[in-house]
């Protein structure tokens, strides 16, 4: 299998990880391929899971706005803390 990448950043990434490390390219790019598949397969049966707690009940969905404020509340928290980067 040949491979041909348009990408001279990535060249560059996997010209500097076969000089660091002594592997072969070929190789370096089988196991990235690889590492990619099993970091999918986590993914979709993560999301199946957690889609089937929703369908069933389990969880419940939370809305963005309320994600947002509470990370908003969760900020000025911190930044209200003696010794927050805001203070020095």
């Amino acid at each position: 299998m040949e491979v041909h990448l348009n990408n001279p950043d990535i060249q560059a990434k996997i010209d500097r990880w076969v000089a660091e490390t002594g592997r072969g390219p070929a190789e370096l790019i089988e196991d990235a391929v690889a590492g990619y598949f099993v970091e999918l397969n986590q993914t979709r049966e993560m999301l199946t899971s957690r889609y089937d707690d929703l369908k069933s009940g389990k969880v419940k969905p939370v809305s963005g706005d309320e994600v947002i404020a509470h990370f908003r509340e969760k900020s000025a928290t911190r930044r209200s803390q003696p010794g927050s980067s805001r203070d020095k």
